[in-house]
């Protein structure tokens, strides 16, 4: 059987165990959308009893729909309060499937995560405060590229860790079950029976794979019960074991039960998995359980899983800095009144009470005659009456200047820069923009300003700054990239002014050497060019230089070069090179 046909087969498995138990046998599946998925899917929907209720949830779901809240319509036309139920109590004896898991939002992990541990879902809103069960199966697509992965949290509470990202549609067989094998299982499951030497075989395998949570051995043992009902048994048994073994613990795995430490990972992954294979092949079929069932969990862990491992702690590293640049900014909730929509009033949203009146207003004749009922005179609001009120609020800008403060700059046009400078931050302070100010010179760049309005600061700053030593431009450059990173995770737009000649002679770590230094240079303007972060590059030497045009160039930058501009001139240009004159 191939490898495809073999991950297959526990998928299968792991369907079924899904339609026996959906709550604990809740699935975390790594596939892209194709064939292969929605057949297993298919599978799944059609194991389960069919009065399950089966709804998904996208990504970027609002708070409203998915904890529910105040039903306004409902709540204006009957005069008391009314609950609107939201997703998470809809699902209650349900299936959720999460679409495109890996790009839920940390606040909705937080409450799916919430709802999973406690069986209920929390309303503490509108003048509310009620618990609403919630107990229900979760189905995690996984369909991230790369690096992407879903929520560490939420992945914890997934029992079974499935990849289908090598099964091909050859490799799909029939079902090996059926709706009747499920409605059994379902009807045995509080009979089965788990031994403290099953528990003990789980728990063990799961320290020797370097498994740290607690939830992962817990998860394994409940697992094995499901697997035990669905053949028919009373008692877990060997084969459950591995089973939940195979599903539930080799996925979660950190490290080979070979190895003894993480740092002993200079051997190629094939070669260690070819040495487990031969001892696991040595050992007796009489040996402790505990060794069974950790050979199991091993024949099922990736090949690559070192390498993949390893991968994702350096992926992480270089990324920590940025991992709030694609955080999406959301709509203003405050700001200037543009008008009102239509729409619900959610959280946060701001009800615009006169134009939700005169919108409900002409069909109150027609309203009344249709409910002869409601004799009260009260308004008849329905839910296309609601009117939210729209607003338009301008997103702070930060100019970040980063200015050359070495040797060669200061014996040139040090204070010409300084002069530039100055007039730009009284024009950012007109604006009521954020300002920082970043100089390099010696072995290290230093921020000097944080990013601030106090054009007083500023200038303080810029004045008692020094000239002479080296040009550390990649330091400069880094320095700029992280503070622009944590500007723009903030909600505003970071904008970039690097004043330079491009003649960069120390590295990062602060040796000289031109060569390396200006190949470290280079290396720096392109991992900023992939922030997409706007910046103009001042040429501040005397004659326009190769140099500062090739890392131009590779920053994506705009070029300024102003071989004898005096200062106002230069921030006439940098202003209209960034779009703002």
């Amino acid at each position: 059987m191939s490898d495809g046909a073999t991950i297959w087969a526990d998928s299968m498995i792991a369907a079924a165990l899904a339609a026996i138990d959906p709550v604990v046998a809740s699935v975390l599946l790594r596939a892209g959308a194709g064939p292969v998925r929605e057949h297993w899917l298919d599978l799944v929907r059609e194991l389960m009893p069919a009065s399950t209720v089966i709804r998904k949830l996208p990504p970027s779901i609002s708070d409203d729909r998915l904890l529910g809240g105040l039903d306004l319509a409902a709540t204006l036309q009957s005069g008391c309060p009314v609950l609107q139920h939201g997703l998470l109590a809809e699902a209650d004896g349900g299936v959720l499937i999460a679409v495109m898991a890996e790009r839920i939002a940390p606040s909705t992990i937080a409450h799916l995560t919430a709802a999973l541990d406690t069986g209920t879902v929390s309303i503490e809103r509108d003048g509310m405060s009620l618990r609403v069960p919630s107990r229900f199966g979760l189905i995690a697509l996984d369909e991230g590229i790369g690096d992407e992965r879903v929520s560490p949290a939420l992945a914890d509470r997934l029992a079974c860790h499935l990849d289908l990202g090598t099964v091909a549609r050859a490799d799909l067989g029939e079902s090996l079950f059926k709706s009747s094998d499920i409605a059994a299982a379902r009807a045995l499951l509080p009979q089965i029976r788990l031994s403290d030497d099953a528990i003990a075989a789980l728990t063990t395998t799961a320290c020797a794979l370097g498994i740290d949570s607690l939830r992962a051995p817990l998860l394994a043992c409940r697992v094995a019960r499901i697997a035990a009902a669905l053949d028919g048994e009373t008692d877990v048994a060997e084969p459950h074991i591995a089973c939940a073994a195979r599903l539930v613990l080799a996925p979660r795995a950190t490290r080979l039960p070979a190895m003894e430490d993480d740092n002993e990972s200079n051997e190629a992954p094939e070669s260690q998995n070819e040495s487990a294979e031969s001892e696991q092949d040595d050992r007796s079929n009489d040996g402790p359980l505990e060794d069974r069932v950790l050979d199991a969990a091993q024949a099922a862990i990736p090949a690559d899983l070192l390498k993949r491992l390893q991968d994702e702690r350096a992926m992480r590293m270089r990324s920590s800095s940025a991992s709030k640049q694609g955080t999406a900014q959301k709509a203003p909730k405050r700001g200037r009144p543009i008008g009102s929509r239509r729409g619900e009033w959610r959280a946060g949203a701001r009800l615009n009470v006169l134009e939700t009146l005169r919108a409900a207003a002409p069909w109150q004749p027609l309203r009344r005659r249709t409910q002869r009922s409601d004799k009260s005179g009260r308004l008849i609001v329905h839910k296309d009456d609601i009117r939210i009120t729209r607003f338009k609020q301008r997103s702070g800008t930060t100019t970040i200047f980063v200015v050359d403060a070495s040797g060669s700059s200061a014996l040139q046009r040090l204070a010409e820069v300084k002069g530039a400078v100055e007039l730009l931050l009284a024009e950012c302070y007109i604006r009521r923009d954020e300002v920082a100010l970043i100089a390099f010179r010696g072995k290290s760049a230093e921020l000097l300003l944080p990013p601030t309005r106090s054009l007083t600061r500023a200038k303080r700053s810029l004045a008692a700054l020094p000239g002479g030593g080296g040009t550390p431009l990649s330091a400069a450059i880094f320095a700029a990239t992280e503070l622009a990173l944590a500007v723009k995770a903030k909600g505003q737009a970071p904008t970039i002014v690097l004043m330079t000649d491009g003649r960069a002679n120390v590295a990062r770590d602060g040796v000289g050497g031109r060569g390396e230094a200006e190949a470290e240079a280079l290396v720096a303007a392109r991992q900023l060019a992939l922030t997409g972060i706007p910046v103009v590059l001042v040429d501040s030497s005397p004659r326009p230089q190769d140099k500062a045009a090739q890392l131009a160039g590779a920053m994506q930058a705009r070029y300024v070069a102003l071989p004898h501009a005096d200062a106002a001139r230069l921030s006439q240009a940098v202003m209209a090179q960034a779009g703002r004159g």
